[in-house]
């Protein structure tokens, strides 16, 4: 079985390649996702998909993992390097986020971004 890290390792991969069956594949059935284009949650390996797909059809996101910790809750969080671009090639964001993630079963079960600096949910992409 993948480490937890591991595991994060391959999904941030597998999204900036855009392979998006690769990464569902990493998450529970029912995995709890942050919808951070249109606000809110969804729910599920096809929700995620979906998701994805319409973020894609307006802009180019890349997240690249530089650190890796565990929360006080248990959660493995990421620091991760967000550049999103138009679909032009435009830059619109380049910051530094956090990603929390819960993993069961060595799957992904729910993720949450995070603000890098205090920690607490924000309106970020993801």
């Amino acid at each position: 079985m993948k480490s937890d890290i591991e595991l994060l390792k391959i999904a941030y991969d597998a999204f900036n390649r855009r392979e998006i069956e690769a990464v569902v594949s990493l998450m529970h059935e029912s995995v709890d996702w942050p919808n951070g284009l249109e606000g809110g949650r969804v729910y599920g390996r096809a929700a995620v998909r979906d998701y994805w797909r319409r973020q894609w059809a307006v802009l180019d996101p890349r997240v690249d993992p530089v650190g890796f910790h565990e929360d006080r809750d248990g959660r493995t969080v990421v620091d991760v390097h967000q550049v999103v671009r138009d679909l032009n090639g435009t830059p619109l964001v380049d910051q530094m986020i956090r990603h929390a993630y819960s993993i069961r079963d060595g799957l992904i079960e729910r993720m949450d971004i995070l603000n890098a600096v205090a920690s607490e949910p924000a309106g970020q992409l993801g």
